[in-house]
């Protein structure tokens, strides 16, 4: 069995926010183990840039396309209405708190991630390595557990106040606070930003002392909140608060010399963050010509619209006359006269915009994306789906080739030599593609301007603060550390084979702990036993 491995996340974690704390000498944690190991300081997240989507794609390593997480809140075309997971106790009220909490615990596991993927859970539960995870979006495994009456959620649901007594799969030992927990702890479970991690730390402190995993998910939230309400400049604070929760769990192992000794690492973030001034109401302005559904409708198909804002991006559902290429043309002409809109995308097919309730995942044959910017149009497809025809082929960062016509400048983009770089959309092409494609993406997505986040379903948004969910570099960049792992593994073959990818993506975090661990070469010799 290889070393165990410990995967940290700290929640909207900023490279440079993480260097400025380390200076002023306020993580000396951070600090050891980042001389330890090897930093990618500008690994991309999923679009939109938010915490439910990303999560996905580090729990699973693939992208939206295929574990069809699409955002904070989504419409679900075939049950006719929003998922919402919690964008702000207001919009978590507009909802129903009940009806939130239930898709955000139990339906985003176990009925909205695709059951076509695997977790990094379920990967190792299958090959018998031990799971752990601490409070984390994504757990989905293979093992059953039962809800807690525990806390204050546990008092309310035996008191019939909270109707939830869904048991749950997940890893082998799964915290959720009041929820879920597969052992008894003296850890006190806490809900309220600014304490969560003070509990994944006792949690995870009591699994190292214990020696109850292999593979851990430590996860770290209480940086995003932080970071929301005072922005991204102030998170050294609660990075420095995070430092002293990861000190805890290594002091469980006797101090980092041991723990390195015994455990791999990879610490990452889901995202980044940035300044947000300007409220973007795109409910507000969409229901100016349109009938916009509501959080809470008896009636669905009276609704022209469904609009799911999604931090610092949105998309838009065309519930009538979704064929219509006029309808469409007027709804994302309507889109781009508002002020903060910076993107937008859609899909189509001969000319025509793609209705999407007719289309399945991953993209019909002819299928086309659009993207435009201040009046620039680009078009583009993965160069394998059609022959380029009129199109210039051109190679993107991670080795994809992709079809495109039209402006480049639409993403900010060049191409040298067939290559094209997008450093304003970092992996920008993918990334759209992606979102567009997916199940439960809009007929159209938009992504907002420096500086503006939309405002959710509660009429809240984190103005003045800190933001994230665009395509921008800004919102979608962050930290990743290896440490005796993937680019520094210990094997020479291996870490040289990972240093060659020149750009990283959450995407391929869950690759290489199914490595680490030797599942992904079982998994590999699965599927070729499996096909014809």
């Amino acid at each position: 069995m290889p070393r165990k491995l410990v995967l940290a996340y700290v929640d909207s974690l900023r490279t440079d926010m993480l260097r400025r704390t380390i200076e002023e000498g306020r993580a000396p944690t951070f600090s050891r183990l980042l001389k330890r190991g090897t930093l990618i300081e500008d690994c991309v997240s999923s679009f939109p840039s938010v915490t439910p989507v990303a999560s996905a794609e580090i729990a699973t390593g693939v992208t939206s396309e295929d574990h069809w997480i699409s955002g904070m809140n989504w419409y679900h075309r075939a049950e006719q209405r929003y998922v919402e997971y919690g964008s702000s106790l207001e919009a978590t009220r507009a909802f129903g708190f009940f009806r939130s909490l239930h898709d955000l615990v139990y339906n985003m596991n176990l009925s909205h991630l695709s059951p076509g993927v695997e977790t990094v859970f379920e990967s190792l539960d299958d090959i018998d390595v031990r799971t752990a995870s601490t409070p984390f979006l994504i757990y989905r495994g293979r093992h059953r557990h039962d809800v807690n009456l525990v806390g204050i959620a546990g008092k309310a649901i035996e008191a019939g106040l909270l109707k939830f007594e869904y048991g749950t799969w997940g890893p082998r030992e799964l915290f959720y606070g009041d929820l879920y927990s597969s052992m008894e702890t003296p850890c006190k479970s806490s809900s309220v930003p600014g304490r969560r991690d003070q509990y994944a730390a006792c949690c995870g402190a009591e699994l190292v002392s214990r020696d109850r995993f292999d593979f851990m998910l430590l996860s770290f939230p209480d940086n995003d909140n932080y970071s929301h309400r005072y922005g991204p400049s102030a998170s050294p604070r609660s990075i420095e608060r995070a430092d002293y929760c990861m000190a805890e769990v290594i002091r469980a192992a006797g101090g980092v010399e041991p723990f390195l000794e015994e455990h791999a690492l990879i610490l990452l973030a889901d995202h980044a963050h940035t300044d947000v001034e300007h409220r973007l109401d795109i409910i507000e302005w969409m229901s100016r010509k349109w009938k916009v559904l509501p959080p809470s409708s008896e009636d669905p198909t009276s609704a022209e619209l469904a609009v799911s804002p999604t931090s610092r991006a949105a998309h838009v559902y065309l519930l009538a006359e979704a064929d219509n290429p006029v309808r469409h043309r007027r709804v994302r002409e309507h889109l781009q006269a508002l002020e903060g809109v910076e993107l937008i995308a859609w899909t189509e097919r001969d000319g025509v915009p793609v209705a999407r309730s007719a289309r399945p995942g991953h993209g019909s044959p002819g299928d086309l994306a659009v993207v435009i910017r201040e009046g620039r149009r680009l078009d583009f497809l993965p160069a394998a789906d059609e022959p380029a025809r009129d199109r210039e082929t051109v190679i993107d960062r991670r080795g994809r080739a992709w079809s495109i016509s039209g402006n480049i400048e639409a993403l900010g983009a060049s191409v040298e030599d067939g290559r094209i770089s997008m450093p304003e959309y970092p992996d920008g092409l993918a990334r759209l593609w992606s979102a567009l494609v997916a199940p439960h993406g809009g007929d159209l997505i938009v992504s907002a301007a420096l500086g503006y986040e939309c405002v959710d379903w509660g009429g809240a948004a984190h103005v003045p603060g800190g933001s994230h969910g665009s395509l921008r570099r800004e919102d979608s960049e962050g930290p990743l550390l290896f440490v005796g792992c993937g680019p520094d593994s210990p094997d020479a073959t291996v870490a040289e084979a990972h240093r060659e990818r020149s750009q990283w993506g959450l995407q391929d975090v869950a690759p290489v702990i199914r490595e680490h661990f030797g599942a992904g070469a079982m998994l590999e010799s699965s599927k070729r036993t499996e096909e014809p």
